[in-house]
């Protein structure tokens, strides 16, 4: 025997039929005209509602992000261009853009980089260019190359590694095609290794059943130096990456990008605490 189903409240795909004939009976057929006429025109009518309220909206958002835009400097607004447009070609490598890669670049923007609401906005429409560009990514980072100091360079790499990594698994594709972007740039080896050492022992210790060896190797992946260097190496790493990611070098890019050089220089200085207090 079928289980119990509860059934549910009939419709009333026919109310209108019936409606429609009671029209017909009491005033004829020009009541009926006037009737069907009145349903056209409120659903031509509410159709224009919609497009007017959709096109208002489109309106509002592109003036924001229009006055969003005119109130950074160019300097700020092509960095945020081409580092949307490398993110979106590395989410391009297998061959198509997933709604999960998009959403992460927006959860990146929003929560890393602290995006108001009319910054979602832009960034949205940066996406959606991107996303139908073709300019092949040597060009993109050629560009960046001959535009920005090394600095910059060194904040955009650092970008990449940091949305790479927050995803759950890291395809090595991916990486590989950010160590081809470290190599483009100029960005040199020491620099390079340090920041992409700095995410993979990070994500090390936020597994179970770390050890506390892995924050001494975190910290001196973060100054760009293999385990056991001396003291010496590790006091010019320190005072080489100091100038290099000094927020000052970066605060032509904007005010989110000079709290990326805050953050590294606060990493960079609890590495060096952390080593001055083991040698004392």
């Amino acid at each position: 025997m079928p289980p119990y189903q509860r059934h549910n409240q009939p419709g009333c795909g026919g109310c209108l039929l019936i409606l429609m004939l009671i029209v017909l009976l009491t005033g004829g057929a020009p009541a009926l005209l006037n009737f069907v006429g009145a349903l056209v025109f409120s659903g031509m009518a509410g159709v224009l509602l919609f497009i007017a309220i959709f096109w208002g909206f489109t309106y509002w958002v592109q003036k924001r992000v229009s006055t969003y835009e005119a109130s950074q400097s160019e300097s700020h607004n092509r960095f945020v261009w081409l580092l949307i447009q490398v993110l979106i070609n590395i989410a391009k490598i297998d061959g198509q853009i997933t709604r999960d890669e998009i959403s992460t670049i927006h959860r990146f923007f929003q929560y890393n980089l602290r995006y108001s609401q009319d910054q979602m906005y832009w960034v949205k429409d940066l996406i959606k260019e991107a996303a139908a560009a073709t300019q092949p990514l040597e060009s993109l980072l050629q560009e960046f190359r001959d535009t920005f100091a090394y600095e910059p360079r060194l904040i955009l790499l650092e970008l990449v590694y940091q949305i790479l990594y927050t995803k759950s698994v890291v395809p090595e594709a991916e990486l590989t095609v950010a160590r081809n972007i470290a190599n483009y740039l100029q960005i040199s080896a020491i620099d390079q290794r340090a920041i992409e050492a700095k995410y993979m022992y990070h994500r090390q210790q936020q597994r179970p059943g770390a050890s506390p060896g892995d924050s001494t190797a975190q910290y001196y992946a973060v100054l760009g130096l293999e385990p056991g260097a001396s003291m010496e190496a590790i006091k010019k790493a320190y005072r080489a990456l100091s100038m290099k990611y000094h927020p000052d070098k970066v605060v032509h890019l904007g005010e989110e990008f000079r709290r990326v050089a805050e953050e590294k220089m606060k990493e960079i200085n609890v590495a060096y605490e952390y080593f001055k207090k083991r040698e004392q």
